[in-house]
């Protein structure tokens, strides 16, 4: 029986909760400890509608927009391979993640934010070549840091 000053799961990662008498008590703390594993310091592979072919255990994707297959119903969410089924966890303001395949890192605050990698300056009618040299060095580190994809 839930305990009344508690509801039966948290209110951000959706973890359930563990009450005293409960049945299958493990079912509880697996689930959980699932969810921790693929949700701290959360990285994807990448951005994908459908699943893998091959999935590993233990690895994650972003669920793209118009998903298909195991995933359909699970756009923007967090799909990650534990025990050969997936976990889904629908994100929650402030998450952040590393996308492995652009080496960016993106974070949800109502959507996930996704910068584009800025152009780099050319053209016009005055050519000051330090001027680009330092938005081009700007770029560069916004790349290095993972603000920004390299491509």
């Amino acid at each position: 029986m839930p305990d009344p000053l508690f509801e039966t799961r948290t209110p951000r990662l959706d973890l359930p909760l563990l009450f005293a008498g409960q049945a299958q008590k493990e079912l509880f703390v697996n689930e959980v400890a699932s969810r921790l594993d693929a949700l701290l310091f959360l990285a994807v592979e990448s951005e994908l509608p459908t699943p893998p072919a091959s999935p590993g255990e233990g690895q994650s994707w972003l669920v793209a927009a118009a998903p298909t297959g195991d995933w359909s119903g699970h756009a923007g969410e967090i799909a990650s391979r534990q025990s050969g089924n997936w976990l889904f966890t629908a994100p929650v303001a402030g998450m952040r993640l590393l996308n492995r395949s652009t080496g960016q890192e993106i974070r949800y605050v109502t959507q996930w934010n996704v910068p584009a990698k800025p152009t780099a300056p050319s053209g016009g009618t005055t050519v000051d070549a330090e001027a680009r040299s330092a938005i081009n060095a700007v770029i560069s580190v916004l790349v290095l840091a993972g603000i920004v994809p390299s491509a």
